[in-house]
């Protein structure tokens, strides 16, 4: 499955994602496909995410390859509701490096579950957007979906 879906097309960086047999959410490589019967309701949450319909995600993500702090740093960044925002010096302190803000933005920028792992949500502290790596109108229309405040220009 790829994400956006058509009505976003024009995103550069698509996120392809299928399952494990356990049933954990994945990052699949350039020539992987995911069927449709493994990926169970996941598709449809992402179909109304995008139509604005605030969706949960609880899904089991396989984070082998993470190393400890991304995991921690995922985590918190799954616990942010949908239409608020977090800086990621709040990320940093919320798992357990409170100097680490720049580190973050290493974790954010390592993210292979945009939306699940809604690392949009996550903003400089003095209110700018950051960075993302689906670029930054990318990130804005993510923001503006979900309702939430956005800095001033």
């Amino acid at each position: 499955m790829c994400w956006p879906p058509p009505a976003c097309e024009r995103s550069p960086c698509p996120v392809r994602i299928g399952t494990r047999p356990s049933g954990e959410v994945r990052a699949l490589g350039a020539r992987e496909e995911a069927r449709a019967d493994e990926l169970g309701a996941l598709p449809e949450r992402l179909r109304r995410y995008a139509r604005g319909e605030p969706v949960a995600f609880p899904d089991a993500l396989d984070i082998a390859a993470a190393t400890p702090f991304q995991r921690a740093v995922w985590q918190a960044t799954r616990e942010i509701p949908y239409g608020q925002t977090r800086s990621y010096g709040w990320l940093a302190a919320k798992a357990g490096k409170p100097r680490a803000a720049r580190a973050v933005g290493q974790a954010m920028a390592a993210n292979p579950w945009p939306i699940i792992v809604p690392c949009h949500r996550v903003i400089a502290s003095d209110g700018r957007l950051g960075g993302y790596g689906g670029g930054l109108d990318m990130k804005e229309r993510l923001l503006r979906l979900e309702g939430a405040a956005l800095p001033v220009s």
